[in-house]
């Protein structure tokens, strides 16, 4: 696909009107205009969500639930109605399964603590995938080595492919009681089958927690559909703000689990002789919460909901399909992470140069890519190589932007020699 075909594939999305919405696309880096390219990392945020969070400190401003003024309750019911908000675009069951937590790494970790701890055993099992982030194998680690329990790695292949055969012969091993895989590699931009993945593990008797902290910018995700007992995301990967996250849990579970955390908001009632904790969701929500944050997350929703997502998605694919184009047609440039399902992620290595090196003169030329392991480390050390240069592309990028990261690394090429 050229760069014309590409365009014209996507001519119905009015990308520069989209790059409007988002004020930081017009900042200049080292002289240039910014190219940022480094989505997977987190993603930048439109002006509705910075109004939205603003508005909440300049006009709401309040601790919510329990005050007895009008800001309070502007501010209680622009919070709970951020979980209406999110509760729907997951198609989740009820707003009493969403629970707020600090991003993805949070939620994998109240999993783990709460529902981990109180029903591993010696001799359990959890699978992660061999490409997970490192959120979704240290705190299966970290409850193992107090349980007893063992965590245990399913192949994936030099693509990047899940390996779901392998995943049927460990399930068939037996004493599996969690599975636990990314909707989408960070490292890789590999999609998996995580439907498919959920149906192997609940009819080998086994919950699933899906970490979708790559895939909720690119896609709708619909809990339901999926199945799964677990599903977390972080709010900054979604255009909204940092420091806010949800995860979403079956009923049966999440009232079964003890709380994660104890203090204020959580309780319904203490005493020196005991406490009493309250119903979903806030029995996991010690402390004061994160407000405007979840304000700020409502908001980046309402702003993907008035986007074509198809569109924007058809844009996104076009890009990835002409970067990767570009990257075979481009001198010692190997691809890493090659999975027929994938999002736009391009993740690569140069001949002759170390990804850190390559990462700092593209950024002296206003390019924002990532380097290093990604923080999936383990599948780095199956490739034998400590890292990667990782493009990550969201649907206000543009193929201009595409051309000048090129460019840029050709330049860098020269340089290296």
């Amino acid at each position: 696909m050229n760069k014309a075909e590409s365009t014209d594939t996507t001519r119905h999305f009015d990308v520069d009107a989209v790059r409007r919405d988002f004020p930081i696309l017009q900042e200049q880096v080292n002289g240039h205009p910014l190219v940022y390219l480094d989505n997977a990392a987190t993603t930048q945020k439109p002006q509705a969500v910075i109004d939205a969070i603003s508005h909440y400190y300049l006009h709401d401003n309040s601790n919510v639930h329990r005050g007895a003024h009008a800001l309070a309750d502007r501010a209680t019911r622009k919070f709970e109605g951020a979980r209406d908000t999110v509760a729907t675009f997951l198609n989740a069951p009820a707003r009493e399964q969403i629970l707020w937590t600090r991003g993805t790494t949070e939620g994998i970790n109240l999993v783990a603590q709460s529902w981990g701890r109180s029903q591993l055993q010696p001799g359990d099992r959890v699978l992660v995938s061999a490409m997970e982030h490192h959120s979704n194998i240290v705190p299966w680690q970290m409850v193992a080595q107090d349980t007893g329990a063992r965590v245990e790695a399913i192949p994936v292949d030099a693509t990047g492919t899940l390996d779901l055969v392998a995943l049927q012969a460990l399930l068939a091993e037996g004493h599996v009681r969690m599975v636990s895989v990314g909707h989408v590699s960070n490292a890789l931009g590999t999609v998996n089958p995580v439907r498919e993945i959920v149906e192997l593990a609940k009819a080998a008797g086994a919950l699933t927690l899906i970490d979708g902290a790559q895939a909720v910018s690119h896609w709708p995700v619909d809990v339901q559909a999926l199945d799964c007992d677990f599903y977390a995301f972080s709010a900054h990967k979604l255009f909204g703000p940092t420091g806010i996250g949800v995860l979403y849990g079956k009923r049966e579970w999440l009232e079964a689990m003890p709380p994660y955390q104890g203090g204020g908001e959580m309780i319904e009632a203490v005493s020196f002789q005991g406490t009493t904790y309250g119903a979903l969701p806030y029995k996991f929500e010690a402390g004061t919460p994160d407000i405007a944050g979840a304000i700020g997350l409502a908001a980046a929703i309402d702003y993907l909901n008035g986007l074509d997502r198809d569109a924007a998605m058809a844009h996104e694919k076009a890009l990835l399909a002409y970067a990767e184009e570009k990257a075979k047609a481009s001198e010692g440039i190997t691809l890493v992470g090659t999975a027929a399902e994938r999002v736009s992620v391009l993740s690569f290595l140069v001949e002759g140069t170390h990804p850190n090196d390559l990462g700092f003169l593209l950024d002296q030329q206003g390019i924002a890519v990532r380097t290093g392991h990604h923080c999936a480390q383990p599948i780095m050390a199956q490739y034998g190589i400590p890292g990667t240069v990782r493009a990550s592309i969201s649907f206000y990028n543009t193929f201009e932007e595409v051309d000048r990261l090129f460019e840029a690394l050709e330049k860098a090429r020269q340089f290296f020699g």
